[in-house]
């Protein structure tokens, strides 16, 4: 979730709970060996342990079509200590994809292979490597072939986005394709894609058979998903505007003025699907820009509810 789910956003949602594991915004490999301030300034839980400060591990994400610089800076990126490292075959964006990177791939399930098995050889043995990929890139043709091009390269699991490029973010997720691809390879599947609550988790597990779930816009709509998948409470919005005013403070010293309004406006209209105080919110904040003014807005509403 490029430009959405960074490591604020991550920093925020995993203090609230119920996450086993983040993986980090794709860093895109092209022709070069990047220098380690560009991976911890991508992903800083690199200086904390490959952390959270809430203390959930996060894997590190590479997207790129050449395997020999995948691989390098892959063997880079390990030396310093990330929880894994992640490969992107199912990034959808036009812009991605007309650089040979993310979903289009999956029309090479032979290339596919080949970065996933010159990465697995680039990093120590007890690092995992895993992948995540849509069901194919226009069609479903060589859904299956991708599957195993990633297990066979050594991937120790799959994340399955259930749709392919084509179809975009469009619902509805077709679940019960990733049972195909479960049956397909040994190795663990994580099933992903339209899961916004927890009757669509259940029909998700059952349809795909998976066991595990990956969570993304339905985790950034509603922060205790994941604890209401475990079977504990959800947090209140009472309890969720405070970590808004946080996420503000902290995207605030890194993002460009013009930009940090709009970062903050683009997680309460996905926080607007699960609660109503956010989209009260939203519709004060909706037509601000500067970040002053919309935490003046954030401030007032919560004084307005302590006075309540």
């Amino acid at each position: 979730m490029e430009g959405v789910l960074d490591h604020s956003l991550r920093d925020v949602i995993t203090r609230v709970g119920g996450i086993d594991r983040c993986v980090s915004e794709f860093i895109r490999i092209t022709d070069q060996l990047l220098p380690n301030r560009v991976f911890t300034r991508l992903m800083p839980e690199l200086l904390n342990g490959s952390r959270t400060p809430a203390g959930v591990p996060v894997r590190a994400q590479l997207l790129g079509s050449d395997p020999a610089c995948l691989a390098e800076n892959a063997a880079r990126l390990a030396r310093l200590g990330p929880a894994g490292i992640d490969l992107n075959f199912g990034c959808p964006a036009k812009t991605v994809n007309r650089h040979r990177g993310g979903a289009v791939l999956l029309d090479e399930p032979e290339l596919v292979h080949d970065i996933v098995a010159a990465v697995r050889r680039a990093v120590p043995a007890g690092m995992p490597v895993s992948a995540k990929m849509r069901l194919g890139h226009r069609d479903e043709e060589r859904m299956l072939d991708c599957a195993h091009a990633i297990a066979d390269g050594g991937a120790e699991e799959l994340v399955v986005h259930a749709r392919t490029k084509l179809h975009g973010y469009r619902p509805p997720a077709y679940w019960d394709r990733i049972a195909h691809i479960r049956a397909a390879v040994a190795i663990p599947v994580v099933a992903n894609g339209e899961v916004w609550n927890a009757q669509d988790a259940q029909r998700c597990l059952a349809e795909s058979g998976c066991n595990a779930l990956m969570l993304g816009r339905g985790l950034v709509a509603d922060p205790g998903l994941a604890l209401v998948l475990r079977g504990e409470q959800a947090p209140a919005w009472e309890e969720m505007r405070p970590l808004l005013a946080l996420y503000a403070r902290l995207i605030a010293p890194r993002v460009a003025p013009r930009h940090c309004g709009g970062r903050i406006k683009q997680w309460l209209n996905l926080l607007r699907r699960r609660f109503e105080g956010a989209e009260r919110l939203y519709e004060r904040v909706r037509t601000l820009h500067a970040l002053a003014d919309i935490e003046r807005v954030l401030l007032e509403d919560q004084r307005e509810a302590l006075a309540a």
